[in-house]
C-alpha cells in the first residue's frame, strides 16, 4: 500500500465505517496519519485485474514498549463490491506470511460480535476468541448510534 493507493483505501474504509460494524472510528484519517500509525511490513493492497483495490490490511503496534514489539494490532477492509470473492482470505494469508517473516509473534484484532463474516475469516485463518469485552465504548454515528459495543477480542500467535 502507497500512498497513490490511499483515495480507493479511504474509500474502502468509509464503506466499513458507514455500515456500522468495522470501527469506531467516525472518518478515515488523512493518510499521513494513517502512513505514520501504521507498520510498513504486512501493508498490503489487493487489486483485480485493472489495479483497482478490493481491500486492504494494515497494523500497527500496541505499544511502544520494547517488551510488545513483536504485538500488532490489525484491521482487513474488503471492498463492498468484492465480499465473498476470496479477498480477505488472500489478504489475512498474505498479511500473516509477511508479519510472521518479521518476528511478529501476536497478530490481534477487536471485532464487533455482529460482524460474523470478519469473525469466520479470522478463525479459518487461526485465530482464536480470548475475550469478549462488553460495552465498551459509545457508537456515536450510523446505524448503531446511540448503543454501547460490545468486542470480540482475537489473536493469533506465531510460534
Amino acid at each position: 500500500m502507497t500512498a497513490t493507493d490511499w483515495p480507493e483505501v479511504e474509500a474502502i474504509y468509509r464503506e466499513g465505517i458507514t455500515a456500522g460494524n468495522a470501527t469506531f472510528e467516525t472518518e478515515p484519517p488523512p493518510w499521513n496519519d494513517f502512513d505514520q500509525g501504521k507498520l510498513t511490513v504486512g501493508r498490503l493492497v489487493a487489486t483485480d485485474p485493472a489495479g483497482s483495490v478490493l481491500g486492504w490490511v494494515a497494523a500497527s503496534r500496541v505499544s511502544g514498549r520494547e517488551v510488545y514489539r513483536g504485538v500488532v494490532e490489525h484491521s482487513v477492509y474488503v471492498a463492498d463490491r468484492a465480499r465473498g470473492c476470496g479477498v480477505g482470505t488472500a489478504l489475512l494469508t498474505a498479511f500473516l506470511g509477511n508479519v510472521d517473516a518479521a518476528d511478529i509473534w501476536t497478530v490481534q484484532a477487536s471485532i464487533f460480535p455482529e460482524n460474523t463474516a470478519s469473525l469466520a475469516l479470522h478463525e479459518r485463518a487461526g485465530f482464536r476468541r480470548i475475550g469478549h469485552r462488553e460495552r465498551i465504548a459509545h457508537m456515536t454515528y450510523g446505524p448503531w448510534a446511540g448503543t454501547w459495543r460490545d468486542t470480540i477480542l482475537i489473536e493469533r500467535r506465531h510460534s
